[in-house]
């Protein structure tokens, strides 16, 4: 099984390989972006508990760019190659599993989401953000990767149209963006809506990589729950692969 979950990775990995150019100069445009304007632009007039604004937003950019690229890498050319190309088959007919299918796609969209957030922490540290970056910093990043990468490829395999993928962005991820304390901390919102974001993967996200980055402790907690996200997904995703497969 690491062989065929080794196969789907690397052909990924080689369709990234001939165009990283063109991905890591087109990762870097939102990130400057909100750098410029949250960090340098509003953040100077600002001041948080942990400190400046930049080192608060930092973390919460970092979050919502991994759930971005992580799911755009595996979501959209999963479900145009499901319904358009219709080169899943491919892989549906060739000896690899489903778990090791599934397994595979989700490791190489979260390598994409890992690779663009180095790019915003680089950045980020040009722009004079202080942040602690540690093993668990690490994990939690790659946790976040593997959730939306997970749930991209559930979304590919339901969404039976490309504009039904796009609303879920719209329904589902833009939402999240702004809401999850990626921006700001959602305790002050009306209380029904903050508990509502409190059970979204990208709150946990934003709060553990920000806990990590600004003053070293781990969040088990949120760790725990980005892990059980990951876990869930991926396995609807294997059950969704086995169905159609039969």
């Amino acid at each position: 099984m690491l062989y065929d979950i080794w196969t789907v990775f690397w052909r990924e990995w080689l369709v990234l390989r001939r165009r990283i150019g063109r991905f890591i100069l087109s990762r870097m445009v939102s990130p400057v972006l909100y750098l410029v304007a949250f960090g340098w632009g509003l953040g100077r007039s600002i001041q948080v508990n942990q400190g400046s604004y930049l080192d608060f937003i930092v973390p919460g950019i970092i979050a919502l760019n991994s759930m971005n690229i992580s799911f755009i890498s595996v979501g959209s050319p999963l479900n145009m190659s499901r319904l358009y190309h219709k080169t899943l088959e491919e892989y549906l007919i060739a000896p690899i599993g489903s778990v090791s299918f599934v397994i595979g796609k989700v490791l190489a969209g979260a390598l994409r989401g890992l690779i663009s957030s180095v790019l915003i922490i680089v950045l980020a540290y040009g722009f004079g953000a202080h942040l602690i970056i540690n093993y668990w910093f690490l994990l939690a990043l790659v946790l976040n990767c593997l959730v939306f990468a997970s749930m991209a490829l559930v979304a590919a395999m339901i969404m039976n149209s490309h504009e039904d993928m796009a609303n879920f962005n719209t329904y589902v991820l833009l939402p999240m963006s702004f809401l999850c304390a990626t921006f700001f901390v959602p305790d002050h919102l009306p209380t029904v809506l903050n508990w509502m974001i409190q059970i979204l993967p990208l709150t946990h996200a934003s709060f553990a990589l920000r806990t990590i980055a600004t003053n070293g402790a781990v969040p088990v907690f949120s760790l725990v729950i980005m892990l059980s996200y990951s876990a869930i997904f991926i396995g609807i995703g294997v059950w969704l692969m086995e169905k159609v497969r039969e």
